[in-house]
């Protein structure tokens, strides 16, 4: 089968390459072309568009970081729906509104096509071991047709329900994610200011009842001081804003997206944002006067 993939950035790139160990003919498209010559030399084919991938694939792939870059590979003049045909899918790994993943399914489906939203969750390392959660919506008939895809890059494939309901359970993952990760920067902080071991914070919370995913993998980040890579502070920032406006229409209360919204904007305030979203806590160590190191 021949699959296309368009946006070889942190994630992309990986997906693509387990998609070439799987045997997978694949279409690649990027704006950045170091990382299409290098793929090339794996055995993936370069297209001058988005949409000379979709001329030629059966299923295609985006991951991109911004709903800007989403509209332009969807609905720009040399965008996938230009070549949409019936029997195509796409599918859509990025962390978009809800709202724009059931728009695409509508225009897919004029086209005769298929269309997936399937935003993931894993991080680059889950991307590189193949590992990823992959929550998606949309039909289960095109989901079967998909599985074998999605079986290439993930581990925890899952149809959550119709059209945009993929991308409700990622910005509702993306809400946690930033809530226990300003939680975690603060508890570490309290823990050292007071005296404690934040190993020991690790070693003990993250098996008892307030311990939790972000805390167990934030921790270990804090005492190297690795804060290059991984998930920059400006993603989450980007998706909060996805979750605010979507908290608007529903007329929900939800104070702690405000106030992870303020830590997160904080740390882009003071120079943050294109690092890991765990360096928030260098910005409440300079407030405090302690640094959460081994």
């Amino acid at each position: 089968m021949k699959v296309g993939f368009v946006g070889l950035g942190k994630m992309g790139r990986p997906m693509t390459l387990n998609l070439l160990k799987a045997g997978f003919e694949v279409v690649i498209n990027n704006r950045s072309q170091g990382v299409v010559q290098e793929l090339a030399g794996q055995g993936a084919i370069p297209a001058a568009t988005a949409r000379a991938v979709g001329e030629q694939a059966e299923i295609v792939m985006t991951c991109l970081p911004t709903t800007e870059a989403v509209e332009a590979v969807y609905t720009g003049p040399d965008g996938l729906f230009g070549a949409a045909r019936p029997g195509q899918i796409l599918i859509d790994h990025s962390t978009v509104s809800p709202n724009l993943s059931r728009r695409y399914h509508a225009l897919a489906q004029a086209a005769g096509a298929a269309f997936l939203d399937a935003p993931v969750s894993g991080g680059p390392a889950g991307a590189a071991a193949a590992t990823l959660t992959i929550m998606v919506g949309g039909e289960r008939a095109v989901f079967e047709r998909a599985l074998p895809v999605f079986q290439a890059m993930g581990k925890n494939i899952h149809l959550v329900g119709p059209a945009g309901a993929g991308s409700i359970i990622k910005l509702t993952n993306q809400l946690l994610v930033a809530i226990h990760t300003a939680a975690s920067v603060e508890a570490a902080v309290f823990a050292v200011k007071a005296g404690a071991d934040p190993q020991m914070v690790k070693d003990v919370i993250g098996t008892s009842f307030g311990g939790s995913a972000m805390l167990n993998r934030n921790i270990p980040l804090f005492l190297e001081r690795k804060f290059g890579g991984g998930t920059p502070v400006n993603l989450i920032l980007k998706d909060l804003g996805l979750i605010a406006d979507y908290v608007n229409q529903l007329q929900l209360r939800t104070l702690m997206v405000s106030q992870a919204q303020q830590v997160f904007a904080e740390g882009r305030a003071v120079g943050l944002g294109d690092l890991d979203m765990s360096a928030l806590v260098q910005a409440l160590e300079r407030i405090s006067g302690v640094e959460v190191t081994a």
